[in-house]
């Protein structure tokens, strides 16, 4: 009688003891796979407990007003116009985060007020000196153009990046992060592009573009591809930086629209343009205080007119935060200014277009919600004959959630 209540008590253990493990099992499993829903650095974020996978989902729009224009002028009729522009001017949604491994990465971003993809790449960031990248996305080669619209320090880019930008393209790159001792740091990218420009998944005449990009840290410290020191770098960063691009199709420029043609380039034939182009930048950041300078040379060849025609410009630009050096000003106030030229022929030397920006930013939550006012003297000049020159005022606010 004993030995079967002690058999009956056994097995009622045991039926407790597995019941138990079951229902632990099943709370963990039930645990892993309920989702973390929160708001953080990049907008709304989702996640699986374990964070192999992570989304971020982020709004942005920017609203600008402007007078008595807003682009950048080209022509004399740039120079007259008379009318105040009040539009969204870019309306965007971004998606982004990894699947499967934190290093499996993705990306994603959206332009709603064109309704047009600007960017949709996967990552692969396993190991920080070698990383691969494939998909559609804006090329790593100056670092005006690099830094997001979202986190630049002015309204708008300089007159430079019309005529050098190699904007958004479709391919492959290799990039990565070389740490060693003391002033021994490196980041590098290595891409092999379509080199038509974004949108087109096809190359116009079987040759591609290829572009490469060395930075040296040379404090040892990696700088982010954004304006305004609102990180107040305590130690001076800085970083030199070279890019290389050579390209053959029938575009002489690149935009956010995709290929497009210089003024003075008409015909737009398979393979027509040979351009080969290069910059040196410097960037650096201390104590509030922020500049970046970019030098760019560019050489188009007309294989079919057999023409050559060579372009160059420079850009500097300094931002300061003047609650540093006197504190009754307030924290969230940024000043900065830019000066930029560009040769549209170094052959003809005969025109020189120069810009003279002097801006304010207030940083209500850093780069995620900001205002910002700015006038800039445009001037175009033409043999020394005449020239045309004009101001220009912008106010904007840009916002992400």
């Amino acid at each position: 009688m004993q030995s079967k209540i002690r058999l009956s008590l056994l097995l009622l253990l045991l039926f407790v003891s597995i019941n138990y493990s079951i229902t632990a099992q099943e709370k963990q499993a039930d645990t892993l796979s309920k989702p973390l829903i929160r708001y953080g650095d990049k907008g709304f974020e989702l996640s699986s407990a374990n964070n192999n996978y992570f989304m971020h989902i982020e709004w942005r729009g920017q609203f600008r007003i402007s007078y008595p224009t807003d682009t950048d002028p080209i022509t004399l009729n740039d120079f007259e116009g008379n009318q105040i522009h009040m539009y969204i001017n870019r309306a965007r949604i971004k998606v982004g985060g990894h699947s499967y491994q934190s290093w499996l990465k993705y990306y994603l971003e959206y332009e709603l007020a064109g309704s047009y993809l600007l960017d949709f790449r996967l990552m692969i960031e396993k190991f920080p000196f070698l990383k691969i990248k494939i998909g559609q996305w804006k090329v790593q080669y100056n670092r005006e153009r690099i830094i997001s619209s979202g986190k630049q320090q002015s309204v708008e880019r300089s007159i430079l990046t019309r005529q050098f930008t190699i904007d958004r393209q479709q391919g492959l790159s290799l990039f990565g992060h070389l740490k060693a001792e003391g002033i021994a740091d490196f980041n590098y990218w290595i891409s092999a592009l379509m080199g038509t420009g974004r949108g087109n998944e096809s190359n116009d005449d079987h040759h591609l573009m290829y572009m490469m990009r060395l930075q040296w840290n040379f404090m040892g410290e990696s700088l982010k591809f954004e304006g305004s020191d609102l990180d107040y770098h305590k130690k001076f960063a800085a970083i030199i930086a070279v890019g290389l691009v050579t390209n053959q199709s029938q575009y002489t420029r690149f935009s956010s629209s995709g290929g497009g043609q210089l003024e003075g380039f008409t015909e737009s034939n398979p393979g027509q343009y040979r351009i080969n182009q290069s910059v040196i930048e410097t960037a650096g950041m201390y104590k509030g205080f922020s500049w970046q300078q970019e030098l760019h040379w560019k050489q188009i060849n007309d294989l079919i007119n057999t023409q050559i025609t060579t372009l160059t410009g420079n850009l500097v630009q300094f931002g300061y935060f003047p609650h540093y050096v006197w504190s009754k000003l307030p924290k969230p106030l940024e000043i900065y200014t830019r000066y930029a030229f560009y040769i549209p022929n170094l052959e003809l030397n005969n025109e020189l277009r120069q810009e003279l920006t002097m801006g304010l930013n207030w940083f209500f939550s850093g780069h995620r919600n900001k205002l910002t006012i700015e006038s800039s003297y445009l001037e175009n000049t033409h043999d020394t004959e005449f020239q045309h020159s004009g101001f220009r005022y912008r106010i904007q606010w840009d916002i992400s959630f």
